[in-house]
């Protein structure tokens, strides 16, 4: 689609909307800087990011889950997402101003269009990686997946959903597929929403920890969303006809508290989220049978693809390696040479 070239006319209206939200949000922050100093405001508080509104935040009072505070930032503060624990002190009607940002046990980013890394969730205990029968899995994805939880020190689980989509032709390829990631000691779950199965399972690891789902488009995301919330409206997005492929459904990053105090954050940058360009030495950090080989090569620059003496070629040799893993590994490797 050619690019629109707009008027004169057009060009000026639309800096002059955009000089007038300028204008708004510096009245609406020199307003709260003086509310800062004239004392005007609540004691200081700890409270929990639940969600973004443009400039402002909401903000939740740890002692009251589930009422909300729309809150500017002090300025100079630094990025903050949904899931960080702040200080924040309440002014009038719901409003108020987070002061300060608390310590992160880790943090969920993801690159944006220029590959730049965005943060996008923080302080969070699993990472939910949704699979299903339709759209067909493809271990490269699921393994981009683990490669981000584990280098970011997030437990990661491996939930088959849709189990009721199994069947002779597909029931093989499964098996073997999640074969792997058990013998590798990761944690795999099954469910179907449409058969009310393993719902329990799941929603008693999640209890007490803060948690977010990801995986391909269509393979059930917002349909666990909504029956492990069923009080929250999640919109579903319907399965192309076409091509096969889900929709995105969810517009912005929130956290949602679970009836028995688990939390899951959504949003699709989060459900769909890439894994970021790194070296091959961070990335078999991500590996978990392949990091405990790192500096035992011959060569220290080994690039692990026909070096004599290469840790990680005698590994696969032995059949201490999933050949699946390793063409994986290579695979994600020369992607990231592909884009530079």
């Amino acid at each position: 689609m050619a690019k629109r070239h707009l008027n004169r006319r057009q060009s000026w209206r639309i800096k002059k909307i955009q000089d007038e939200r300028a204008k708004r949000a510096n009245q609406q922050q020199d307003k709260f800087q003086q509310d800062l100093a004239s004392g005007e405001l609540g004691p200081e508080q700890q409270g929990l990011i639940i969600a973004h509104y443009g400039t402002q935040l909401a903000i939740e009072p740890l002692n009251q889950p589930g009422n909300e505070f729309r809150c500017h930032l002090r300025a100079n503060l630094p990025a903050l997402v949904t899931g960080d624990f702040v200080v924040w002190r309440a002014g009038a009607d719901n409003t108020g101003v987070v002061v300060a940002g608390l310590d992160r046990h880790n943090l969920l980013s993801r690159p944006d269009s220029r590959q730049q890394l965005k943060p996008v969730a923080a302080n969070i205990d699993y990472i939910v990686i949704v699979i299903a029968p339709i759209p067909e899995p493809h271990a490269n994805l699921i393994d981009r997946y683990l490669v981000a939880a584990e280098i970011e020190g997030i437990e990661p689980v491996l939930l088959f959903n849709k189990t009721d989509l199994l069947n002779d032709s597909n029931q093989e390829a499964f098996s073997q597929l999640l074969s792997t990631y058990q013998q590798l000691g990761y944690r795999v779950l099954q469910a179907s929403t449409h058969r009310a199965h393993g719902l329990d399972n799941l929603q008693s690891l999640l209890d007490q920890h803060t948690s977010v789902f990801v995986g391909q488009s269509g393979v059930g995301k917002s349909s666990l969303v909504n029956a492990l919330l069923p009080n929250v409206d999640t919109r579903v997005g319907a399965l192309s006809k076409l091509s096969g492929k889900g929709t995105h459904t969810t517009t912005s990053a929130k956290l949602f508290h679970f009836p028995t105090g688990g939390k899951l954050i959504d949003s699709p940058g989060i459900r769909e989220f890439a894994l970021w360009p790194m070296s091959k030495m961070e990335l078999a950090e991500g590996f978990r049978e392949l990091k405990p080989l790192i500096g035992h090569c011959k060569f220290r620059d080994c690039q692990h693809e026909q070096e004599p003496g290469c840790a990680f070629l005698q590994a696969k040799a032995d059949g201490l390696i999933s050949a699946t893993r390793f063409t994986s590994f290579e695979h994600i490797a020369n992607s990231f040479t592909e884009s530079n």
